[in-house]
Order: structure tokens, then C-alpha cells, then sequence
């Protein structure tokens, strides 16, 4: 059995992860260049921990700037087995307030300025992202909210956008229309990166605000968010606390394959794959192009 090492990604508000003990900084360099900052690595309740601010501290870096491939590469070459992104956003539904959190199932990818794979030229990959949350990382998860008493919603869709400006009205009435949950702009590339890395992915979507359709909120300002902002920053830090105290400390198989992603994806030709490429892939792809797959 591999050891079960849980990395956490803070979004918006959680620029560090309050319990996390025995902790130390680690500064791990990626071929896919810069990740938003360093690692903090300790345990919670005796589990391993890997923890990522996404922005940077301070939030220096915006959606469309953050190098998704260098924080997944580090990530795993850090060990995370399982990885819980925690992640503001923007509510498509009255019943689902500021403060509630969603435990998505689905992502809509409208991002168009961001490298999506860590393959390509040289070496061509194709995994599945038909069901692109672990399910056994969102029940943890909404046992981990029962226990807190957290109001989480089991299911629903994100529509990740690309940003940095927030919807127009129009975007924010198609998406509304389309039934999607709620909106965000980092977890697309992020989600689909995971899975060519074999790394479970779920992610809590914690509403910040009801995008600008709703006629109470016309418009959404940063100043609006920030109070929300504080206040899902301490109920995250409590779900991520009870998370890790029940959480297997062995690394449980994924049910829908997440981490095994790669068993049948690459189809380049070993004699026609790019050795440069396959140096950057080291940790990403290491466990199925050692066996010469």
C-alpha cells in the first residue's frame, strides 16, 4: 500500500493553513518553471500534509498568470496522493447563499489562455476526464462538513472562466440557463493537470458571492467578497482539520481510476517520443514510461 499524503491548494482568502504542525519550507524546482510559491509541508493529526497557496502570498499572482503545470509537477514530486482544492466562487443559485460550500462533481472549461497538459509534441496523451472528481475525496469531504457541522452541497457544476475580470451580464445569464452551480477561474486547468499526474482531485467550491445575474448583486466587488472571504477561510481550515483526522493513512485506489490515468492514455510510439519531453515528464509520467508503456 502507498502512504496517503494530502496535498491542499488555498485559493482566494487561505494563504496558509492554520493547524498544520512540524512544518517546514520547501522550495521544489519544476522543468515546467515557477509554481506560485513554496511548499509547506507538516501533518495534521499525524497525516501528511503538502500545503500550496495558489495566489502567492499577498494573492500576487491572478488566475490567468498562475503556472498550473509547475504547481501539479511539485505537488506530486512532493508525494500528494490525494489533492482537495479549496476555491472561491460565484453562486448560479438562490440555495446556494455566500458561505455555503459545494462539493463539485463536474467541470465546464471556458479558460483559453492557459497550457492544459503536460503532453503534447513528442509525446501525445489522452485521459479520460469524463468523471473528473474522485468520489471517494468528496464523501471524506462531506463526512469531514457533517461532522463540523458546515453546510456542503454534494453535488455540482463549476464553469471555470478564464479572468481576470469578473462575467459580463450576458455570460452570467447563459451559464445561469445552462444549470451550471457556480463559477470560479482557477480550477480548470488545474483539475485536468491532476488527473495526467495520477493525483485524486476534488474540489470545495466555497460561495463568495451570487454573480452579477442575481438583481440584489448587479454588480460584484472585490470589497463585497472579502468579509465572505475571511469568514470560508475559517470553516476550510476547520473541514481540512476533521478531514485529517479521519482520513485513511493509506492512499485508497480510486474507484474511477484517477490514479492509474495513464494505464492506457499515451499512444506516441516509443521510438517516436521526444527524450526532452520525457525528462520533463520524470514525475508526472514516471511510473508508466519507466515500464515502457
Amino acid at each position: 500500500m502507498t502512504k496517503a499524503v494530502l496535498g491542499i491548494i488555498g485559493g482566494s482568502g487561505i494563504y496558509d493553513l492554520p493547524g498544520l504542525e512540524n512544518v517546514r519550507e520547501e522550495r521544489i524546482e519544476s522543468p515546467w518553471g515557477e509554481p506560485s510559491g513554496v511548499l509547506r509541508i507538516g501533518e495534521i493529526a499525524g497525516l501528511p500534509i503538502v500545503f500550496l497557496s495558489r495566489h502567492d502570498k499577498g494573492h500576487r499572482l491572478s488566475p490567468s498568470d498562475i503556472n498550473y503545470r509547475a504547481n501539479i509537477d511539485v505537488l506530486k514530486r512532493a508525494g500528494v496522493t490525494d489533492l482537495i482544492s479549496l476555491s472561491a466562487c460565484g453562486s448560479y443559485k438562490e440555495e446556494l447563499p455566500p458561505g455555503t460550500f459545494v462539493l463539485v462533481d463536474q467541470f465546464v472549461d471556458r479558460t483559453y489562455n492557459r497550457p492544459s497538459s503536460f503532453f503534447g509534441k513528442g509525446c501525445v496523451a489522452h485521459v479520460s476526464m469524463a468523471h473528473p472528481v474522485s468520489p471517494r475525496l468528496r464523501i471524506h469531504l462531506a463526512e469531514a462538513a457533517r461532522a463540523e457541522d458546515i453546510e456542503a452541497v454534494r453535488d455540482g457544476t463549476y464553469v471555470c472562466m478564464e479572468g481576470p475580470q469578473f462575467s459580463t451580464l450576458a455570460e452570467s445569464l447563459t451559464y445561469k440557463a445552462l444549470g451550471y452551480s457556480v463559477i470560479g477561474m482557477t480550477n480548470m486547468p488545474e483539475a485536468k493537470l491532476a488527473r495526467e499526474a495520477e493525483i485524486c482531485y476534488a474540489t470545495v467550491a466555497m460561495v463568495t458571492d451570487f454573480d452579477c445575474w442575481h438583481p440584489d448583486h448587479d454588480a460584484v466587488t472585490v470589497q463585497d467578497i472579502i468579509k465572505v472571504l475571511t469568514e470560508n477561510a475559517e470553516k476550510a481550515a476547520r473541514l481540512v482539520g476533521r478531514l485529517a483526522k479521519d482520513f485513511p493513512r493509506e492512499h485508497e485506489a480510486c474507484p474511477i481510476g484517477s490514479d492509474k490515468a495513464l494505464d492506457t492514455a499515451i499512444i506516441t510510439a516509443p521510438e517516436a517520443r521526444d527524450p526532452e519531453l520525457l525528462k520533463k515528464l520524470d514525475a508526472v509520467a514516471g511510473r508508466v514510461l519507466g515500464q515502457g508503456t
